[in-house]
């Protein structure tokens, strides 16, 4: 009965060096695993560092164009208020243009016969100058030819 205690022990001393065989392989290929995901971590960790840092500039510039944005759509507020205020302008120009208008249309109306005596009588006073040209010219020429008789008999006689 001591034998089957010894062979016992033995047998349990056998199982456990082979548990602690299998375990220490177990353990050995968990070192390697953990290493190569410790090393995977710390690239990783690399990684997000430059994403960081590249998320950071891109708030930066984010940043930065909001408030180009800004000022470009103050500057703009303010064109569209002067292009509002010519708006204005012109409006106001072009309503006193048509009361001008209106105004010349009324006196117009109301001068028609003076305006008509007006230019009947510019007529008459055209046509009578023209007529006094005419006469003038005439004269002129009449003495002209007389002279260049003159001048003609004096060269015959020389």
């Amino acid at each position: 009965m001591q034998i089957i205690l010894y062979l016992s022990i033995a047998v349990i001393a056998i199982a456990f060096l082979i548990l602690v065989i299998y375990l220490s392989k177990t353990l050995k290929s968990l070192q390697v695993t953990l290493d190569s995901v410790s090393k995977t971590l710390i690239g990783l960790e690399k990684q997000l560092d430059g994403v960081t840092r590249e998320t950071a500039e891109l708030l930066h510039k984010t940043n930065a164009l909001a408030e180009d944005i800004q000022h470009k759509s103050e500057s703009l507020n303010s064109v569209v208020v002067a292009v509002k205020d010519v708006g204005d302008t012109v409006r106001s120009f072009n309503g006193s243009i048509q009361k001008v208008t209106a105004s010349v249309n009324n006196q117009f109306e109301e001068n028609k016969d003076k305006i008509a005596a007006v230019v009947q009588w510019s007529q008459i006073f055209l046509e009578m100058k023209d007529k006094w040209k005419m006469r003038k010219q005439k004269e002129n020429f009449i003495v002209e030819g007389e002279q260049a008789l003159q001048k003609k008999r004096i060269r015959g006689r020389n």
